[in-house]
């Protein structure tokens, strides 16, 4: 069996997710064959494995790091928002229901000998596990038949590793607040602290961390400094999401960049890891925005994907961003849309088994296809080249695309609708990471600066797989300059 070491963090947001990615790259780097687990996940960033079996897209980077595949065992949970108390529940990569929260916190323990057999199929293949843990594990009024922080780890037996973020303020006190609620024997599993996001002069932090050893006896494993990296963030908390409705006019002093990119930030967005690719230092400026003054001046206009496809498309036309969507496209501007965002484009989407609630509506008919929500819901890896196409992505015709495909309902069309479909400066697809494939995305660009009337020279767009190789060797250089890795060793028992 192997080798653990569970990362848990005294509130969302701490790096979590991050941290693990960064140990387990180390670890592989010193030749051992490594893999990341986390029982439960709640995200609407979500991956799909070659089997086409959806996982949290943490848990994909997180194999990145590790050097292998993603699979559906790192991830046997994975719970996706749709409305203030209901997810749905996806259970070894495929969904079972859609349930409210306190229903789910009635049942979760019935998903444990899933959780097990996951855990130890990954514990054949590999030397060590390093586990994630879900927000805090001093949730009290959650803590009964916890399956994902500290009950995972005594089920487990693991040794865990408490992180705090110390960039809002009150790291001590988060974390020795999360080590006093704990009881004894969940204490005595904490082999070490680590501050997480840590700017400015270490050494006016050291005092702090010798007075800490008056309140609490358990030693800290590292200060990890705040670091820009290039990876994708697993949650809602990411910086990228903030909203910026201030429109692309060089407003409060911002420097005009050459490209400008406006992505609807919907109630409900999923999968805004997609656009990841098209940010690229002083040449593009891409912003989400949620109301109409934020559309001001962009080039680009992405409707992106969504857990609840209906509610969304009611919030676009009630927010009045809708109707400027379409009086873009009808400027000859560019539209695109990923997923949920691709069916809103749309005449219309029906929802007969209820899937989303039922009911059906109006979609913005800025493209000639319906979807209809049935049952079955579709997951795969997909590639193919796109075919002819007509109007402003015409230059597109014929580039090799590939990605996955996370969606439930099927589009019908006056023409064939995959792997792209478009009609004059409006295309819609249901390809995740389409982005990501550099040739389509220059060219998209080369479109976009042809329709400006403008001539500049492409920036330097480097390969997806390659820029996160480099970025999560670059994570791992920094953890093992700043944490005590052979303290973390010795606790992982290597």
């Amino acid at each position: 069996m192997a080798r653990n070491l569970m990362i848990q963090g005294t509130m969302s947001g701490v790096g979590k997710s991050i941290l693990t990615a960064g140990i387990l790259r180390i670890l592989h780097r010193r030749g051992y064959k490594v893999a990341p687990f986390k029982s439960q996940n709640m995200a609407l960033n979500s991956f799909v494995t070659r089997n086409g079996r959806e996982i949290g897209r943490a848990q994909a980077l997180q194999a990145y790091a590790a050097g292998i595949e993603p699979c559906s065992d790192m991830n046997p949970i994975l719970l996706k928002p749709m409305g203030e108390t209901m997810s749905q529940v996806i259970v070894n990569g495929l969904p079972v229901e859609n349930m409210r929260a306190l229903d789910y916190f009635k049942k979760k323990t019935l998903f444990l000998p899933d959780i097990k057999r996951a855990y130890d199929n990954l514990s054949r293949e590999a030397d060590i596990i390093v586990i994630e843990g879900a927000g805090s594990p001093v949730e009290i009024n959650l803590r009964e038949n916890d399956i994902v922080n500290m009950g995972l780890a005594n089920l487990l037996d693991a040794p865990v590793l408490l992180v705090g973020n110390i960039d809002p303020g009150g790291v001590f006190a988060q974390l020795l607040g999360t080590v006093n609620l704990l009881g004894k024997e969940e204490r005595e599993r904490i082999k070490g602290l680590i501050i997480n996001k840590f700017r400015g002069d270490r050494a006016l932090l050291e005092p702090g961390l010798s007075m800490f050893g008056e309140y609490c006896d358990i030693p800290f494993a590292g200060v990890v400094p705040y670091t820009e990296l290039s990876l994708d963030e697993e949650d809602s908390v990411s910086d990228r999401l903030t909203v910026d409705n201030s429109g692309f006019k060089g407003s409060c002093g911002r420097e005009i960049k050459v490209v400008s990119i406006a992505v609807i930030r919907l109630p409900f967005i999923s999968n805004y890891t997609d656009f990841s690719a098209l940010e690229v230092p002083g040449y593009t400026d891409l912003r989400y925005v949620n109301d109409p003054a934020g559309l001001a001046g962009a080039d680009l206009v992405i409707i992106p994907g969504t857990k609840n496809t209906l509610s969304d498309l009611e919030w676009l036309k009630e927010s009045g961003l809708s109707d400027c969507i379409m009086e873009h496209a009808a400027a000859g501007r560019a539209v695109i849309g990923i997923c949920g965002g691709f069916q809103m484009l749309g005449t219309g989407i029906s929802d007969p088994g209820a899937r989303e609630g039922g009911g059906e509506a109006r979609g913005l008919s800025l493209l000639p296809l319906r979807t209809v929500f049935e049952e079955g819901k579709h997951l795969k890896q997909t590639e193919g080249e796109i075919g002819k196409l007509q109007g402003l992505f015409e230059p597109l015709s014929g580039i090799p695309v590939s990605g996955y495909e996370i969606h439930i309902g099927e589009s019908t069309s006056e023409s064939e609708i995959f792997p792209v479909a478009a009609k004059g400066p409006v295309l819609g697809t249901y390809i995740h990471g389409i982005f990501d494939c550099t040739e389509f995305t220059k060219k998209l660009i080369e479109i976009i600066l042809k329709n400006k009337g403008i001539s500049s020279s492409l920036p330097q767009f480097e390969n997806v797989k390659l820029r996160r190789e480099k970025e999560l060797d670059k994570l791992a250089d920094v953890l093992r300059d700043n944490l005590d890795m052979e303290m973390i060793y010795r606790i992982i028992g290597i």
